[in-house]
């Protein structure tokens, strides 16, 4: 059995920087990704913002042939995996295959291909629906296409659960490489911006904006939040077997150190405001790594400018770490690429090695005025310098689902 999993390359698409360099460049700046929406029109919405990958082009990573019947969350997928192979250096062979795998998390990564799909066969039948489309309707296109581009042999492995969805793939590769089934694993997760997703979100009311007389402001933790930017992406971690990633030379980013999981049944739709799961699985992520609060560096948090669940979080954080509570820098990147739902777990370990690598935690941008019921350090609109050794990565959702992932340096 393997003894340590660790971190030897990122591909990202992110709505505010496409390659692990960019991305974590943008967080150092507090660039933010979200804009007007170009993909679809938006003129029968109360708002028009969210966090699209701009320009986007599948064929500056993958070339011009082969990508004819890809949808957009494939197209993603694939392009990511392309920039996760090249930043770890790693090369795919028919000798190696075999021991390498994706595990991918997504929720609505195949919904537009299934609704289009849908439509023809409902409005002219199915005679006249294009076969090549077909493979898009199902939830694993876009890990299976990434599969069969790149040779990748070993196992294809897409999971669902939601808004902890990639953090749940990034466990499951973790102990596929601590059973000693594989070597190498690309983890993550995928979605695509597109009108049913978004339309879904606004008509629950969950997007700023989406209320009569609001306006549009992302702004976790700040008192004058109303809702989610909701964005998209694609990101990957190689997650790697430390003897293994040590014999071939590779740069290790960082090393899982710990998981936390607990489903609250409170509701399928609204959040516990107990906080329970959170503080359980914050607990959970505790005892397995066998630190104490005081051991944690940074807390990349789930926040995403709503009310609830910024307080909920702010509340758990300071029952389970107590006074440090108020020692511990907590931002949330979701100021700056959007609430992307399942991909937002992966999108939370990037910035979580982007701190561990490049030194600085990434700010909360947009704050500005404080919230009593959040009283936090929240590294405020500015990146802030730091030497951090470990990380937590908070990720929930309204639906019972709870997970937390401790991270950190590789001592050599």
């Amino acid at each position: 059995m393997a003894e340590k999993v660790v971190f030897t390359g990122l591909g990202i698409l992110a709505p505010n920087g496409k390659g692990r360099q960019e991305f974590w460049q943008s967080l150092r700046e507090g660039k933010v990704g979200y804009r007007p929406v170009s993909l679809f029109d938006t003129s029968e919405f109360f708002t028009n913002i969210a966090g699209e990958v701009p320009d986007f082009d599948a064929k500056v990573y993958l070339g011009q042939k082969g990508l004819r019947t890809f949808d957009r969350a494939t197209r993603l997928m694939v392009s990511c995996t392309k920039l996760a192979i090249d930043d770890c250096g790693f090369v795919i062979t028919n000798e190696n295959t075999d021991d390498v795998g994706i595990s991918c998390g997504t929720t609505f990564g195949s919904l537009k291909s299934i609704a289009d799909f849908d439509k023809v066969i409902i409005t002219e039948g199915p005679r006249y629906v294009n076969p090549a489309l077909f493979p898009n309707t199902v939830i694993n296109s876009p890990a299976s296409h990434a599969n069969i581009w790149f040779n990748i042999q070993g196992f294809s492995t897409t999971m669902s659960n939601g808004f902890t969805t990639s953090l749940d793939a990034i466990e499951y590769a973790s102990n596929f490489i601590l059973w000693d089934r594989a070597k190498v694993v690309f983890a993550g997760g995928v979605e695509e911006m597109n009108e049913y997703t978004y339309w879904g979100f606004h008509t629950l009311k969950f997007l700023s904006g989406s209320r009569p007389g609001e306006s549009f402001i992302n702004c976790p933790f700040d008192r004058r939040r109303n809702g989610v930017t909701f964005g998209e992406g694609a990101c990957l971690m190689v997650m790697e077997e430390y003897e293994h990633a040590k014999a071939r030379g590779a740069k290790i980013y960082g090393e899982v150190i710990s998981f936390g999981y607990f489903f609250d049944t409170y509701s399928t739709r609204k959040y516990n405001p107990k906080g329970t799961g959170i503080k359980e699985a914050i607990r959970q992520a505790l005892d397995e790594a066998g630190m104490q609060v005081s051991d944690i560096d940074y807390i990349c948090s789930n926040a995403n400018s709503t009310q609830a669940a910024d307080r909920i979080e702010t509340q758990a954080i300071k029952e389970v770490f107590g006074e440090y509570a108020y020692k511990i820098p907590v931002s949330s990147i979701k100021s700056m690429v959007g609430e992307c739902y399942s991909v937002s777990g992966a999108f939370a370990v990037a910035a979580a090695l982007a701190a561990l690598n490049e030194g600085f935690i990434p700010p909360t941008v947009n704050y500005q005025e404080p919230d009593p019921d959040c009283d936090l350090d929240y590294v405020p609109n500015v990146a802030r310098e730091a030497n951090v050794k470990t990380v937590m990565v908070i990720n929930f959702s309204p639906s019972g689902a709870n997970r937390v992932m401790i991270l950190g340096k590789r001592d050599e």
